[in-house]
């Protein structure tokens, strides 16, 4: 039996807290004064702990066989440094929570995933309608936050963040454990996997997708708030994007029958170019703005989508929860991390329009290295 339901409240939770934490965390950093490299530097944090947890709690994972114990520890210690967030506004104080929140917080959705994979099973082409459910979870908190913050002071998201950071708790002790995929015969080692050119070009592609996002998750709710819009509209271009994203999930069994998922990805990169150019230099048109968010659906939507599908298949069996970490920490975590850290320096210097292109320029590249580097005949999926 497949845990649907119990998965897809996990996943509904979780990525409520990445709907009230992401676009309206960076606001509360701004009210309390922080300049833009500071409020860069925190949360950066969040994709540096993404690049160096996530190998580490699924190498434990693997070596213990405990990957749902780590789950939880990851939810009660991710609530416990949120805490923190209550009792201090000094920068060293911020940045010691934000660091140990982002460390366990980072554990896990690799985990997640490879459990959501492993119950699935040969139904793997069922993830999307699992997934969904956190788009949704991602929608009513954005949303509901949105609205509330036009009346409540900036403060009011840290109580609605720590209710939801209990209710990923609650959810990740009714998760169950699923048996551990057995080993493959004539499966290629980690390391022969990763020598591979398309498995180069996928990640290093990956890599630079997240960096063109990295002004996109730190400072577009500051952008559209400087430009004269109001919270609540933050809120629903935050939600426009995702319910494109949710089109994209419920489309992709049917979509992934008639395209390949390499074309798919390189259609993803050339929205995302196209993307970051309309939210820099169109900020003045909410008909651009709003055209820019439903690109959302593509330039993460199918993008993510297809990825996973893709490490799944060139990572099978023990070597899945590897490829897993190794696509998380690579992509959303170091790229997340370089563009998130470029866009705070890049933001005051050279400008919200520049920062975006610069954006973009990083899907050109990884668009690029995707097309030579992945060539169709080699491992087409």
């Amino acid at each position: 039996m497949i845990p649907y339901w119990r998965l897809s409240a996990y996943y509904f939770f979780y990525f409520a807290f990445v709907g009230a934490f992401s676009p309206y965390f960076a606001l509360y950093l701004q009210s309390i004064a922080l300049s833009a490299t500071d409020i860069a530097l925190l949360m950066s944090l969040m994709q540096l702990m993404r690049v160096l947890a996530p190998n580490l709690w699924g190498w434990l994972a693997e070596k213990l066989g405990l990957r749902i114990a780590i789950v939880r520890l990851s939810a009660l210690a991710s609530l416990a440094g949120f805490s923190v967030f209550f009792l201090t506004t000094d920068f060293g104080g911020l940045f010691a929570a934000m660091a140990l929140m982002a460390f366990f917080w980072s554990a896990a959705l690799p985990l997640i995933e490879g459990l959501a994979f492993a119950h699935l099973g040969e139904a793997s082409h069922r993830y999307g309608s699992i997934r969904v459910w956190g788009s949704v979870g991602f929608i009513v908190a954005v949303l509901a936050l949105g609205h509330s913050l036009d009346r409540l002071p900036i403060e009011a998201m840290l109580w609605v963040t720590a209710t939801i950071l209990g209710g990923i708790v609650l959810c990740s002790f009714v998760v169950p454990e699923a048996p551990r995929p057995p080993a493959q015969r004539g499966t290629a080692s980690f390391g022969a996997t990763l020598r591979r050119p398309e498995v180069r070009a996928l990640f290093g592609a990956c890599f630079l997708m997240s960096a063109a996002h990295g002004a996109l998750y730190v400072f577009y709710s500051i952008f559209l708030v400087d430009h004269g819009y109001d919270k609540a509209l933050v809120g629903w271009m935050w939600t426009l994007g995702v319910v494109a994203e949710i089109v994209v999930f419920m489309l992709m069994p049917r979509i992934t029958q008639r395209v390949s998922l390499r074309a798919i990805l390189l259609f993803s990169f050339a929205c995302a170019v196209a993307r970051f150019l309309m939210i820099g230099w169109g900020a003045g048109s909410l008909a651009v703005l709003l055209v820019a968010q439903v690109l959302h659906g593509a330039t993460f939507g199918a993008y993510h989508a297809a990825a996973i599908a893709v490490v799944n298949q060139w990572f099978p069996g023990r070597l899945q929860s590897h490829g897993q970490a190794l696509y998380g920490s690579l992509s959303f975590g170091a790229g997340g991390m370089l563009g998130g850290l470029l866009s705070g320096y890049t933001w005051e210097s050279l400008g919200a329009a520049w920062t975006y292109t610069i954006g973009s320029g990083f899907a050109l590249a990884g668009l690029l290295w995707l097309l030579f580097g992945w060539r169709r005949e080699s491992g087409a999926v």
